[in-house]
């Protein structure tokens, strides 16, 4: 053999020695990267059951853990020889979105910890005295930069990821970077919540001077856009984090205002018409909470002269929440009020038991009395009130406003705002207003099916199919709950009903047809804030079940559908469908 060759195949087999050792080496520095990034993994699920059984001490072990194990992860993808594998063929991809996944889930760990010690020091702040009050804000407000920096680092690192490649060939590198990302997006949202609340509590609670607000309590037995129909009110004052409630009144402690006490544009006048903003009866037909809001707080002022710092509705699901941690009240006439039993006596109990409306009020507003009165001295414990907030704002059983602009768009991007988005995307809300004037949906059953095609040149097809049931009982029940103030000179068959039905749909989309009970019909088109509304008058006999079917055509929109639900006395059942293609975000 020539002496080239020679050198020439001696060159070659070190070559193949060196990534022989080099493959070896790679392998076990991916184990060990693997190893570390599954037990830090495993710990952040061990944290999901940590966190529900509220043991703090456990909760920063395992998060010590979790960060442990993905900061050396972090480290061993951090040097040079998983730099050089970035750069080879075929496992240049994989090395790349693995060391983002070790980033990733470093920062994550370490910014977990900073909001663990933060939410540590305002969960441990307060008792069950209403003293502590003043401390718990003035935790919430040193926990607010923490918060606000650690959303800040979760966008980052959400960031970096995106920037790795997304198909590297190794099917579970790709999915576990699929699932970094949903995780991310999911733990923003999270942190972004509670720094929009360490941010609005402390003065909306009065951190910086007394609040007064104009508390609204819905019964849901009668619907609204809202929820619905405002049965009692009060007023609201908190003063350094202490509330107290006071002027609680039936509605009928509110007039009539002689002209609208405010201005909702003219596509709310012509829908709504001027009664909206002059009476509170109809005054919260639109579910866009702060349009009730506005309209609430002016009838008030109008009739006191004084003026009010915002607005909070709530109704008797919402209430039942509350009792779950304040503990049973005595009602009037002694009655135990209690989270399983306050839903029923105050939207079908107390109509059967009062015949006498002025009687029944004064029984509703003794029993909102006396959850209101328990309030002050529980809300001091954040361990025990943060929980309960959950299942109270995601199902908009509460849902505040603010007369400060800069406090309202932080509650406007939330679930407490109770807002009607004008973002574009897929949309398909439907909202009910009893039209009859009785008290019948307390035994309203509702469905929503939302099905979405396949895109194509801009467009997407589908179908929302509404089932709703008039699953009001057989037995004979008060005049006032089956009777029909729409058209009272005519014979109706008890316990028929009359719903004013709407569905909202996402920006742009267009009616192909709508059908009831698979027979087309024509609906009345109209908009409110950038929605197209497509509404009927819809009459429902005793348990009698009717389905509404509205195929659209929509933008299409890589977005994830919303499907808000509105909150009446029984939970919506809600089905979304999408067809397989993706869609163009």
């Amino acid at each position: 053999m020539h002496a080239r060759g020679r050198r020439v195949l001696a060159g070659s087999l070190a070559c193949c020695v060196v990534l022989v050792s080099a493959a070896g080496w790679s392998a076990h520095l991916a184990l060990g990267v693997r190893d570390h990034l599954q037990a830090s993994r495993d710990a952040l699920t061990h944290l999901r059951a940590v966190m529900s059984a509220r043991d703090l001490d456990r909760i920063a072990v395992t998060l010590a853990d979790a960060h442990r194990h993905a900061a050396e992860a972090r480290r061993l993808t951090a040097g040079p020889d998983w730099s050089l594998l970035t750069h080879l063929p075929v496992v240049g991809d994989g090395a790349t979105t693995v060391r983002g996944l070790a980033e990733s889930a470093a920062e994550v760990t370490e910014v977990l910890t900073a909001v663990q010690r933060a939410g540590t020091s305002v969960l441990t702040t307060g008792g069950r005295a209403s003293d502590d009050a003043r401390q718990v804000l003035d935790g919430l407000r040193a926990a607010d930069p923490v918060l606000q920096e650690a959303a800040a680092r979760i966008t980052r690192a959400r960031d970096r990821l995106v920037a790795t490649p997304a198909s590297t060939g190794v099917a579970s590198v790709d999915q576990a970077r699929v699932t970094a990302l949903h995780l991310l997006d999911r733990l923003h949202g999270m942190v972004s919540g509670a720094a929009t609340a360490t941010a609005l509590i402390p003065p909306m609670l009065g951190a910086d001077g007394p609040r007064r607000y104009f508390l609204a309590f819905q019964t849901n037995a009668e619907a609204r856009g809202t929820g619905g129909l405002v049965g009692a009110f009060g007023i609201l004052e908190a003063h350094h984090g202490k509330i107290s409630i006071t002027g609680l009144s039936a509605n009928t402690g509110i007039g009539r205002s002689p002209r609208p006490v405010t201005d909702h544009g003219p596509a709310f006048r012509a829908r709504y018409g001027p009664g909206a903003a002059r009476l509170l009866s109809v005054s919260n037909l639109s579910p866009h909470f702060p349009y009730a809001a506005e309209t609430w707080t002016g009838l008030w002022e109008r009739q006191h002269g004084r003026r009010l710092d915002g607005a909070i509705a709530i109704d008797p699901v919402g209430l039942s929440y509350l009792l779950g941690f304040t503990g049973p009240v005595t009602g009037p006439g002694r009655e135990r009020v209690t989270a399983a039993n306050v839903v029923d006596l105050t939207e079908r109990a107390a109509y059967a038991r009062f015949p006498d409306p002025a009687e029944r009020k004064r029984y509703l507003v003794g029993i909102a009395r006396a959850v209101s009165g328990r309030l002050p001295g529980s809300m001091a414990d954040p361990a025990q009130v943060l929980p309960v907030l959950k299942p109270l704002i995601e199902e908009r059983r509460l849902q505040v406003w603010s007369r400060r602009a800069a406090e309202q768009r932080r509650l406007a991007a939330t679930a407490l705002g109770g807002v009607l988005p004008r973002a574009p995307g897929p949309y398909a809300a439907l909202v009910v207003n009893n039209s009859a004037g009785g008290k019948l949906d307390y035994y309203l059953n509702r469905s929503v099916e939302y099905a979405l095609g396949p895109c194509k040149d801009g467009r997407r097809p589908t179908t929302v199919r509404i089932r709703l049931t008039n699953d009001v009982p057989r037995s004979d029940l008060p005049g006032y709950v089956t009777g029909r103030l729409d058209s009272p000179e005519r014979a109706h068959r008890a316990g028929s009903n009359l719903l004013w039905v709407s569905l909202y749909a996402g920006a742009g989309a267009k009616l192909a047809a709508a059908r009831i009970d698979d027979r087309q019909v024509a609906v009345l088109r109209e908009f409110e804030r950038s929605h197209p509304v497509y509404s009927t008058l819809l009459e429902l006999a005793p348990r009698q079940s009717r389905t509404m079917t509205f195929d659209l055509v929509e933008p299409a929109s890589g977005a994830a559908p919303v499907v808000p639900v509105q909150p009446l006395a029984r939970p919506q059942r809600t089905s979304v469908t999408i067809a397989p293609g993706a869609c163009a975000s």
